[in-house]
């Protein structure tokens, strides 16, 4: 019996690998202490995440896409995420490791996260519908959230580690989000790009701008928004 992995993975399939090898990517910078290369790869895994989807959508998807799409958030989104957090600590407070209090909050904030992520990605994979609105924030737009805001110039490191803690609890809140259009999704995508390649242009204005649009949808989603 053969896995057939060329006739069995697609298109989509292949853009969700490369968000996987991108999260791979911002772990081993998370590891060296280059907080703003995670960031910026974070917003890349997901403007990635973003695209497989639009190509799902347009060309159809594979059995195993969904599957594979879920494992390749918990990589970026889960994992990268949290090691992010805790890298961004370690490089604003000095005393880190030799402080317990400091080091447990650091440590417990990017664990929760992690954790959280997981969760809410194996309900999602098994108990919610392709054409439902999905309960809790994505694990995607929490990473984004805290990539955009690093970008920013937010980089107080118990607002984060806050942050951090809120977006983990809203992951499994009991509050439907509705999917983003295709158009918006290229949208954000495109504004994604932009704070990747320029992160400081205009004092940060594009950082800025992807953190506005992603808390207001966070914020006004569920009830003012149509998705598809």
């Amino acid at each position: 019996m053969s896995l057939r992995v060329v006739d069995r993975l697609g298109a989509a399939d292949v853009i969700t690998l490369l968000n996987a090898i991108v999260g791979v990517v911002a772990m081993i910078g998370a590891v060296l202490g280059r907080p703003m290369l995670v960031a910026q790869l974070l917003l890349l895994a997901a403007a990635a995440d973003a695209v497989d989807g639009i190509i799902a959508r347009l060309y159809g998807g594979t059995k195993v896409g969904p599957y594979l799409d879920s494992m390749a958030d918990i990589v970026s989104f889960g994992t990268a995420t949290g090691l992010f957090v805790f890298a961004v600590a370690r490089d604003q407070w000095d005393n880190l490791t030799d402080t317990p209090e400091l080091l447990v909050a650091a440590v417990g904030a990017a664990s929760i996260f992690v954790v959280f992520s997981l969760v809410r990605t194996a309900l999602y994979t098994v108990h919610v519908d392709e054409g439902e609105n999905r309960p809790g924030i994505q694990n995607t737009l929490g990473a984004t959230i805290l990539a955009a805001a690093y970008l920013s110039g937010l980089v107080s490191v118990p607002l984060l580690l806050g942050a951090t803690t809120v977006l983990s609890v809203l992951m499994v809140a009991p509050v439907p989000y509705p999917k983003l259009t295709a158009r918006d999704a290229i949208v954000m995508g495109t504004v994604q790009m932009g704070a990747i390649l320029f992160p400081n242009l205009f004092n940060g204005i594009l950082p800025r701008v992807l953190l506005v649009a992603a808390m207001a949808y966070m914020i006004l989603g569920p009830w003012l928004y149509w998705g598809e």
